[in-house]
């Protein structure tokens, strides 16, 4: 072969470089680890809202980045072991929602991102808001600063309440500081504070008994993979108990529960994929500050006031982002 001919052959593959590494990088399937609290069905709309933040980011679902979704179902003693078979099947990086799954991801790896959904407090998890320090970063979302707003908004809804009870699992890192909230919250409102600890399924049902024999007038139901996965009976048995609840995520609303007060989740949701996003073009989580909620909502469900003889003003409506009729 002549110089000549090596030249031109040299430059035409040299041309070629930048579309074979962009060929190569579009073949890149990214493999998305979810450590969830609840089933995906009983987690579609956070699902959906996730998905729709990567769509808008340009990944395509079965082309860009597959999901592996494990799922506690309510039973956080699962984390662990579900973290450490993600870490096994290599994923690219973890999704956590809650304070327990996000620890147990933090322990499983050192080196995997590990991308916190939601969590009530992110200091048991990272080491500051501005600087997390290791692999792991997030959304707050910003559950116990909120107790005592809810604890107002129950009053107000039920003025005549005298004494409100935290329905919570306190072998969840979060709850011991809501109960702390809730306590200063009563006390600033003239009200007594009574605790169920509620931490299994039969314990529900318990947890309504106590209520009742305590001749307690409403429920704070904290927020907690357990309560999640049993909204059903939780709003249930308070519909059948006549007693009002304020809840903290919708999924007890669609449940059949009176209202709710918190950061919007799907919303939370969406902005994980910009973290993923970020990690994938090769940020590192340490890197990432942990982002605070910028979006709450207040929804209120007319059908579950009714069915235990509660009626909501109007002016309380009004202030409300959503009213299921």
């Amino acid at each position: 072969m002549s110089n000549r001919r090596k030249f031109i052959t040299l430059i035409g593959a040299a041309a070629s470089w930048p579309f074979v590494a962009r060929a190569q990088q579009a073949a890149k399937r990214y493999r998305i680890g979810m450590l969830e609290t609840i089933s995906p069905a009983l987690n579609a709309v956070h699902l959906d809202a996730f998905r729709n933040g990567l769509r808008e980011l340009g990944y395509v679902e079965g082309q860009g980045y597959t999901i592996e979704y494990r799922s506690a179902d309510g039973r956080a003693d699962s984390f662990p072991g579900l973290a450490a078979e993600l870490v096994r099947l290599g994923v690219d990086v973890i999704v956590a929602r809650g304070t327990p799954a996000a620890i147990a991801a933090k322990n499983a790896t050192g080196t995997i991102p590990v991308i916190m959904a939601s969590v009530g407090d992110p200091l048991l998890v990272v080491d500051s808001l501005a600087r997390p320090g290791r692999n792991v970063t997030g959304l707050s979302a910003f559950v116990n600063e909120m107790t005592s707003k809810r604890l107002e908004l129950i009053k107000e809804l039920v003025p005549t309440a005298s004494r409100i009870a935290l329905f919570a699992n306190m072998s969840n890192p979060v709850a011991p500081p809501q109960w702390e909230e809730t306590k200063t919250a009563a006390r600033s409102l003239g009200i007594q504070a009574e605790l169920l600890d509620v931490r299994s399924q039969d314990d529900v049902s318990r947890g309504f008994e106590m209520a009742v024999g305590r001749h307690v007038n409403a429920l704070l139901v904290a927020f907690d993979g357990l309560f999640q996965a049993h909204a059903r009976m939780i709003t249930e048995l308070a519909a059948r108990n006549r007693l009002p609840a304020i809840y903290v995520g919708r999924e007890f609303i669609e449940a059949g529960g009176l209202m709710t007060y918190g950061v919007s989740f799907p919303h939370l949701y969406f902005r994980v994929a910009t973290y993923v996003d970020k990690i994938f073009k090769g940020a590192k989580p340490a890197d990432l500050p942990v982002e605070q909620p910028t979006k709450f909502e207040l929804i209120i469900n007319l059908k579950a006031a009714k069915a235990i003889g509660l009626t909501i003003p109007e002016s309380f409506l009004a202030r409300a982002d959503e009213v299921i009729e």
